[in-house]
């Protein structure tokens, strides 16, 4: 779940919604300390930091081997660099666990199959569909977490954040994937269905890992703190695909 700094977008494009403007009240006004007296609200929050951590570690696995697919040196040396970033969002993550008591491995531990299973039903056949992977999916995944962000306690709302910072890989991606189109347009075509494929599964699964997750549902649908009603849940998920819609111009690709 890697995600584009202001130095690293497209000119003609804006590839994360910005965080959905809340006034900080309740929760999302509170510090940790305070906002974790509610056992619910901190089964959510280490269900969520878990999901998170274990994302970033399969990132990192992900992109060192994509790595071994480059078609140059640099290409190969620009994809490790952005797999060491994304191991460090990993520690950050893992650390926060610690610290707040929890053993890292066992809030990952529910969230392991089904993201194992995510990409083992997408595995890229290629270098540019492994591209255009991280950044389609990454990216519907790091909008998901910056709208549950909004509504988190502050200390823990600033980590998340944090580990949502773009490694540059979405600028990598769009360029290359730019340039293999105007090299052969017929590649489009395919490399926008299977960003298609990518939205369809990466929304699913999302939606599968919360219904799972009792103290995530609550949070998102209300009932946690300032969590989300019914109809916000339908427009944040507008949202989300309004910002893929966006990616897939950048790429030179078809929603």
């Amino acid at each position: 779940m890697r995600f584009m700094t202001t130095s690293d977008k497209p000119d003609n494009a804006s590839e994360t919604p910005a965080e959905p403007s809340v006034e900080r009240t309740g929760v999302a006004a509170q510090d940790w300390t305070t906002a974790s007296a509610d056992p619910q609200y901190r089964a959510a929050v280490v269900d969520l930091l878990g999901a998170l951590a274990y994302g970033e570690l399969a990132a990192f696995e992900r992109l060192a081997e994509d790595a071994k697919l480059a078609p140059t040196l640099a290409d190969k040396a620009e994809l490790s660099k952005m797999a060491s970033a994304e191991f460090h969002h990993y520690e950050k993550l893992r650390d926060r666990l610690a610290e707040i008591g929890e053993e890292p491995t066992l809030a990952m531990e529910p969230f392991v199959a089904a993201l194992d299973g995510f990409h083992r039903q997408t595995a890229p056949s290629d270098w540019l569909e492994g591209l255009v992977k991280a950044y389609v999916g990454d990216s519907i995944a790091s909008d998901f977490y910056r709208e549950v962000a909004a509504r988190l306690d502050a200390d823990s709302r600033e980590l998340v954040l944090a580990v949502l910072d773009d490694t540059g890989h979405a600028g990598f991606a769009v360029e290359k994937v730019r340039a293999a189109i105007d090299a052969d347009p017929r590649v489009g075509g395919r490399l926008a269905l299977w960003a298609r494929r990518l939205m369809g599964e990466a929304l699913s699964q999302s939606q599968r890992v919360v219904a799972d997750r009792d103290a995530l549902s609550t949070m998102l649908v209300g009932g946690v703190a300032d969590g989300f009603d019914l109809a916000e849940v339908g427009r944040m998920f507008s949202r989300i695909t309004e910002a893929h819609t966006k990616r897939m111009a950048a790429l030179g690709l078809a929603a």
